[in-house]
């Protein structure tokens, strides 16, 4: 939510809700207690997995399963959460704790994840109300995403036994060619001309990978929740694309998002996170400001921007094929084609070193 004021859950009419009896006895049997009453609650936002504040032994919870419907390959992975979510515990404290973790679709209908709750404020595409006025609001979230990118990619894969998560070698190359593939699906065979010309660019531009580090893959600003008043962050959440390889991707994923106010309109209608307003940092000082964090070289940086501002087109025209599809009523994601076409166009902005 945007606003501290704002009711976190969807409206009770509009809940998805899931079969409560069976969870209750499925995590009887593991002892623990669940009671339907009170109801659980549907959390509000997002385009994909569904999320739920339950009463776990007597204490605040939230339940994470994917959507329903078919999901893209890799995609909703509960089960690759929770085991991030374990390996992080005692070395990466904005992970939420995972209290339960479910691979039997006979509960639900999916794989599903319990971790534990942690209350605060969501910021996406507006400011909260309290802090529309703030001067240094810019500063104060600009500063705190490098630092919790930082702090991630310093945690020890070995440490925390997720030294054989994924498959650095070789990540951005494969990375390409696998939406390069989902473009192929999502535009029903076939894909703007744009696609190969990208592939191609990437071919003609290697990139040296660093050492692989953890990468959350989805690093964005409604990704974390943060203390109402003082925009600290209490839990980074979202950790079903996790995986390892070059940090660059975790920083290029989070400028996919980052609208500056001269952007074209598809950047603009992102509306992800509120950075073009006065006081927020450019794309370009962004990238100076992990450097210098980080002490890392970020010559590839353009490489990853390119692959990862064409995932996000894909992943606009994903979601818009699955409200189609699926005759569920959200008139916005009925808007996501264009928004796609726009997004890839301006990949080729980026691709062509026209913006940052």
């Amino acid at each position: 939510m945007n606003d501290a004021s704002a009711s976190p859950f969807t409206p009770p009419e509009n809940q998805v809700d899931q079969d409560w009896q069976a969870l209750e006895r499925h995590l009887a049997q593991a002892g623990l207690d669940f009671k339907v009453d009170p109801p659980p609650r549907h959390f509000a936002g997002g385009f994909g997995n569904l999320n739920y504040r339950i009463i776990l032994d007597g204490a605040p919870a939230v339940l994470r399963r994917p959507p329903p419907g078919p999901l893209p390959p890799g995609a909703n992975d509960m089960m690759r959460e929770g085991r991030i979510l374990k390996g992080l515990e005692g070395h990466f404290p904005l992970a939420p704790r995972c209290l339960h973790l479910c691979e039997d679709t006979d509960v639900l209908g999916a794989p599903f994840l319990i971790m534990d709750y942690r209350p605060g404020i969501v910021v996406s595409g507006d400011l909260p109300a309290s802090h529309v006025d703030d001067e240094q609001v810019g500063e104060t979230l600009s500063t705190m995403l490098i630092q919790v990118m930082s702090a991630l990619h310093a945690v020890d894969p070995v440490a925390a036994g997720l030294d054989r998560l994924g498959r650095p070698e070789g990540f951005l190359e494969r990375t390409a060619l696998g939406w390069a593939k989902r473009a192929e699906l999502a535009w029903e065979g076939a894909a703007p001309a744009v696609v190969a010309d990208i592939l191609a660019w990437l071919d003609r531009n290697p990139v040296r990978e660093a050492s692989p580090t953890l990468l959350h893959n989805d690093f964005k600003l409604d990704n974390l929740i943060l203390d109402p008043e003082t925009l600290a962050p209490r839990a980074l959440i979202d950790w079903d694309l996790g995986t390892r390889g070059d940090p660059l991707w975790d920083l290029a994923v989070l400028l996919t998002y980052w609208a500056e106010s001269e952007d074209v309109p598809a950047m603009l209608t992102l509306k992800q996170m509120p950075t073009a307003r006065p006081g927020f940092p450019s794309r370009r000082q962004m990238i100076e400001r992990y450097t210098r964090q980080s002490g890392l070289d970020v010559s590839g940086i353009r490489q990853y921007r390119v692959v990862a501002q064409f995932r996000l087109a894909v992943v606009f025209r994903q979601i818009f094929r699955r409200f189609r599809d699926s005759g569920e009523t959200n008139p916005r994601a009925l808007t996501f084609d264009a928004l796609a076409d726009g997004l890839l166009d301006f990949t080729t902005d980026v691709m062509a070193g026209q913006v940052d």
